[in-house]
């Protein structure tokens, strides 16, 4: 914990206890630089785990992992590291949670998805597109792709996350 007083980032714990019926624990803590005793109270996270709804009307746990499989397929072979796919993925999460309160359909997490990887590669869109919207025939997959590239090439190259 940084000191509240010089901003020292060394202390020891001296005293804890629990509180609220445990889920907040209250800490007296000693800075090791200026010796001042300050308190910090620390909050038990109750993460709500979130819901997919898939198009069948079935539930499941969100899976990261999951999400992430899906990614590295359509970026198969393509020049996207590992680490933005994994940004990606971290982005994503943070979103549907600020968003949805405990359940999300899974076309909901497709639609932020292809927005995200339309900015980061075309192909790899495309690919992720073609399973997500499930195009019924060829002539709806050249529609997708002729829209990717009518895009300005500043827009269709510039490879951001956001």
């Amino acid at each position: 914990m940084i000191c509240p007083f010089c901003e020292a980032d060394d202390d020891k714990v001296v005293d804890s206890r629990s509180s609220d019926g445990g889920k907040t624990i209250r800490r007296r803590r000693q800075c090791l630089k200026c010796n001042r005793r300050f308190t910090t109270y620390e909050r038990v996270e109750e993460t709500i785990r979130l819901m997919v709804i898939k198009k069948d009307g079935s539930r499941v746990p969100f899976d990261r992992r999951k999400l992430l499989r899906g990614l590295e397929q359509a970026c198969y072979k393509r020049p996207v590291p590992a680490e933005t796919l994994e940004k990606l993925v971290e982005a994503l999460e943070e979103e549907l949670h600020r968003r949805f309160d405990r359940e999300v359909k899974s076309l909901d997490i497709g639609e932020i998805v292809s927005a995200r990887l339309k900015d980061i590669d075309q192909v790899a869109y495309v690919r992720f597109a073609s399973v997500y919207k499930q195009f019924r025939d060829l002539d709806e997959l050249l529609t997708e792709v002729r829209d990717v590239m009518s895009r300005p090439p500043e827009v269709r190259d510039q490879g951001k996350l956001f």
